[in-house]
């Protein structure tokens, strides 16, 4: 009997067949998004996401790509449910392939069919199609084409089989592959019969996109229709190394019996009610999310992704330290996640010393809070009424010290008393109503996102001549009205720099002949457009000028001098504290800049004294400064270190200033 496919072998057939059938293989993108209305990466699309909406135009056609992905914090959180069952988990890969307007369904479907029965052997008479219930041709490529019988073949409504990026833009049927897992797991019928997935587990999605949607609800067909696909990686080990549950593949056993080991606990296999057994996976999972979580930059604190991370971090040291476990156990489990992971992903492996000690360093802190936290509800039990303990401390406990309500109920029951449930899912809702507030108010952006988008399809993205020019002669393409009595310029070509990398956007003056408007700020509306916020000073002006565009030069050439000032004190920064520093966001304007960077403990004044003088050593040295562009493979050969928040294509520009080696695509100093 041959041995099952490793989880490296199956990730490698799935790209190396689709890198046979001229699709570029793109590298994971990282688990931070350049999407700002997502958290992290949810799924394979979303660093795709700009070549379907047509804000920028895909370097290739066809592209295949095992993205890493999190689902936890925002709208799509499956934190809780992890360990509850044989599927969910925070950290996953999604394999994929892509076309953007080349091929469609005619080969889609037959390259999911070939790959699945030839590539990974899996037996075709086993595999159920769903379509939505209108693809009258998705379902005659299955029969006629692949030869799928009608049987195995069932239409479903549009809560199954149709994907929608939002309530606009691009949207489409889709059709699923299922696997028949056998009698043992539920009765016949096929997917329709199966909602929850049990025996017929869906393990690779096709989206069609062929429709953009409008605010009213109407689908208008695309002109090039797209591809999008999505194959849980996890789903497929599970199904290929015929296991139970995730939580038995080659990812996750070795995780699960460290995790064991470390708590002394039992581990019953597919007892999803046994408490021990519970605690274990989620010490498995959370381990392994951190450390990808970690290697990509994201930093344990009290918002945004940091926050998340955190809640991850501590939802496994609960369950730790309910096992009775004295020591830091998440260290030790981190060590075995960077070694599952690290032969996929070499940078993982390459920061073990600081993942491992970020982890180490959160743990020791929160399990001295959670010593507190445990007083503190000790004393709220001991001030309780006869109604119980109030829903607010309830919520309070589990927001800021990360008690879940089931761990405070466990706790109060045991001293005889309840828990206000009720006016904790009050106080829930509120927080919840909050952050949904907080969200509507990017909804108003949807109408000047579609003006943006029609600039771009009219006249195509901005020519920026900054690097080597403070004035440029230009055409003016649109005039917009902004907040405030502010205007929105397009040019057809600048000088202004918009900001991004942390270097603020240029100010200056944009002159026609019967206008002057003075430029406060300069953005970008959409990749590669740049938006020159200003107020009109003098007469008026109007689209279809010719204009003069001249940046205020002296604010130009101090800007410059603190971002290259940035790149030396990274220099310096990893030099004294390591080289798993990495900067986690700066500000670089003309009168200062602020550098932050990932770092595991307070830095003591002795270090900060050395940082100092090595990148005051480095600016005074007065080295000639080198920039130049290359491709992204050769710049990775040099050494070259890319910067927090920058978007990186084939062809990279690199400075070089003093020791220091980075991409960057700022403005900086000759020397």
């Amino acid at each position: 009997m041959n041995e099952p496919p490793t989880t490296d072998e199956i990730r490698s057939t799935f790209l190396e067949f689709f890198a046979a059938r001229d699709h570029t293989v793109v590298p994971s993108a990282s688990l931070i998004p350049h999407d700002p209305s997502l958290l992290f990466n949810v799924a394979g699309m979303v660093p795709f996401k700009p070549y379907f909406l047509g804000d920028e135009t895909p370097p290739y056609r066809r592209a295949t790509a095992s993205q890493k992905c999190v689902r936890a914090g925002g709208k799509h959180n499956d934190l809780d449910e992890v360990g509850r069952n044989a599927r969910h988990l925070v950290f996953f890969e999604m394999l994929g392939n892509f076309s953007f307007g080349d091929y469609f369904k005619e080969l889609a479907i037959p390259y999911s069919w070939e790959l699945v029965t030839e590539g990974f052997g899996f037996d075709g008479d086993r595999i159920w199609i769903t379509v939505h219930e209108s693809d009258d041709e998705a379902e005659q490529i299955w029969h006629d084409v692949v030869g799928v019988p009608m049987e195995r073949i069932q239409r479903l409504g549009d809560e199954d089989n149709f994907w929608q990026m939002g309530d606009t833009g691009p949207c489409g049927p889709d059709s699923e592959l299922h696997f028949d897992r056998g009698p043992s797991y539920g009765p016949d019928g096929g997917p329709q019969a199966d909602p929850a997935g049990d025996r017929f587990m869906e393990f690779w999605n096709l989206v069609f996109m062929q429709f953009v949607q409008d605010r009213d609800g109407t689908r208008t067909p695309l002109p090039r229709p797209s591809i999008d696909t999505g194959a849980g990686l996890e789903r497929l080990v599970c199904l290929l190394q015929g296991v139970e549950a995730v939580w038995e593949t080659d990812l996750m056993a070795p995780l699960v019996e460290r995790a064991t080991a470390l708590t002394g606990r039992t581990y019953r296999v597919g007892e999803y009610d046994d408490r021990d057994s519970f605690a274990i996976r989620v010490l498995a999972e959370h381990a392994r999310s951190c450390a990808m979580l970690i290697g990509d930059g994201v930093f344990p604190s009290n918002e945004g992704r940091g926050y998340v991370l955190r809640r991850i971090l501590r939802r496994a040291v609960r369950f730790a330290y309910l096992a009775g476990t004295q020591d830091a156990v998440m260290p030790a489990l981190t060590e075995t996640a960077i070694d599952v992971m690290g032969n996929a992903y070499p940078g993982v492996a390459k920061q073990r010393d600081y993942i491992v000690g970020v982890v180490a360093n959160e743990e020791e802190r929160f399990r001295h809070t959670l010593r507190n936290g445990l007083s503190i509800l000790d004393h709220e039990l001991d001030d309780a009424t006869d109604t119980g303990l109030s829903g607010e401390t309830a919520f309070v406990l589990h927001d800021t010290y990360g008690f879940p309500l089931e761990l405070t109920q466990e706790i109060a029951a045991e001293r005889g008393t309840n828990v206000d449930i009720a006016g904790f899912q009050t106080a829930m809702t509120q927080q919840r109503e909050r952050a949904k507030a907080a969200r509507r108010d990017h909804d108003d952006d949807d109408a000047r996102l579609d003006a943006y988008r029609e600039l771009v399809e009219q006249f195509g993205v901005t020519e920026f001549v900054g690097y080597r020019a403070d004035e440029s002669e230009s055409r003016l393409l649109a005039v917009l009205p902004g907040e405030d009595d502010a205007v929105e310029l397009f040019l057809d070509r600048t000088t202004f720099y918009a900001e991004s990398g942390g270097q603020v956007g240029d100010t200056g003056s944009i002159t026609t002949d019967t206008g002057r408007v003075e430029v406060l700020d300069t953005t970008f509306a959409l990749p590669n457009l740049r938006r020159h916020v200003g107020k009109i000073v003098d007469g008026t002006i109007e689209a279809g000028q010719l204009a003069t565009a001249h940046i205020d030069a002296e604010r130009r050439d101090a800007i410059r001098r603190n971002h290259t000032g940035t790149h030396l004190v990274h220099y310096a920064l990893r030099a004294v504290l390591g080289d798993h520093v990495k900067q986690a966001g700066s500000l670089v304007g003309p009168d200062r800049l602020r550098f932050d960077f990932s770092h595991y403990e307070a830095v003591s004044d002795a270090e900060i004294l050395e940082i100092e003088r090595i990148a005051n050593a480095e600016t005074l040295a007065n080295t000639p400064t080198r920039i130049f562009e290359t491709t992204m493979e050769e710049a990775e050969r040099i050494g070259a270190i890319a910067f927090f928040g920058d978007k990186y294509g084939e062809i990279v520009r690199v400075l070089e200033a003093g020791h220091s080696v980075e991409l960057c695509g700022g403005t900086h100093v000759r020397a």
